[in-house]
């Protein structure tokens, strides 16, 4: 095996790496996460967006640094392809309406077996359209917010149409910008690795994508120096810190604080969109700050005003 000094997927692991995992049907995600952890050998690994067992498809999956992306990409829209088995037949115009009507914000609440509490939560759906459908079966597309629980919505939808219904099968085609093309099966990964083995590395490297591809999704604000070094240490960002800004982005929209050079420090969450906070003079900008680097390497450039003391008279009979 070449030299973990420099070996190149060594590297990567260090600098943290997503693999995006075909998951068949049958294994649980956290089944298909620990696989994929023990073939790479490393002691963490964690996925974002939770497939059922019996569900297949894109599973995103972080080792090393990485972890802590995970979160930015369960902010990434799902799209999913599924079939929907109706109890009843429905006339094709009244289908239409229906699933027009589903389409934008929907109140859901999780179903008994989701490991999450059943609270009634709004979730977006940002596309819903009819592929094609045979008997009382559709093949349905669904582009929607994450956290959506499409079996739930299969079965409101079936209520909807007064006749019932229930997802028969579901497959996740794409994780924002990210589809099923550039995702690999688990036998994949063993042969990459198997290859590795051989002193081959180039395979398991192609399928360790960097977190670069993570963040750069996101609108990006370059920071000075000194704020660079406050948020590091886990400050928010205020106005003067900024060194240039992306020509838009919403209030309230995760945001990534940069570096000089372009390398990540932390991501946050505007409190302006991008016309407002370039025209703000002072105060804070971006907040609910998620830091990326190690503080350590970020010396202190900022300066808290000086504070005289003067000597207590009785000082000494406090020691």
């Amino acid at each position: 095996m070449t030299d973990p000094v420099i070996d190149p997927v060594a590297s990567r692991l260090a600098e943290g790496a997503f693999l995006l995992i075909d998951k068949p049907r049958g294994p649980s995600s956290h089944q298909v996460t620990a696989w994929a952890r023990d073939l790479l050998g490393v002691e963490r690994a964690g996925h974002a967006g939770t497939l059922d067992p019996n569900v297949s498809g894109l599973l995103w999956v972080g080792v090393g640094p990485a972890l802590k992306l995970l979160p930015l990409v369960l902010e990434f829209p799902k799209r999913y392809v599924g079939v929907v088995a109706l109890h009843g037949a429905v006339p094709a115009k009244e289908l239409a309406r229906v699933l027009a009507e589903f389409t934008g914000p929907v109140y859901q609440t999780p179903p008994v077996r989701s490991a999450v509490r059943r609270e009634r939560r709004v979730r977006t759906i940002h596309r819903l359209e009819l592929v094609e459908s045979v008997g009382n079966r559709l093949l349905i597309d669904v582009v929607a917010e994450s956290g959506t629980y499409i079996r739930t919505l299969a079965v409101d939808l079936g209520e909807a149409l007064g006749v019932g219904g229930h997802l028969e099968e579901l497959r996740r085609v794409a994780t924002g910008p990210f589809d099923e093309s550039r995702s690999v099966s688990l036998a994949t990964l063993a042969d990459a690795v198997a290859r590795r083995a051989t002193g081959d590395a180039a395979p398991l490297v192609a399928l360790l994508h960097p977190i670069e591809e993570v963040w750069k999704e996101f609108p990006a604000i370059v920071v000075k120096d000194a704020a660079a070094s406050a948020v590091a240490h886990g400050a928010g960002l205020a106005s003067g810190g900024i060194l240039a800004l992306p020509q838009s982005f919403a209030r309230g929209a995760r945001v990534a604080l940069v570096n000089r050079a372009g390398a990540l420090i932390a991501t946050g969450v505007a409190r302006h969109d991008a016309a407002a906070m370039g025209a703000i003079p002072h105060g804070w900008v971006v907040d609910e700050t998620r830091v990326f680097v190690d503080s350590a390497q970020f010396p202190a450039l900022w300066q808290g005003p000086r504070t005289t003391r003067r000597p207590a008279a009785d000082d000494d009979a406090v020691r």
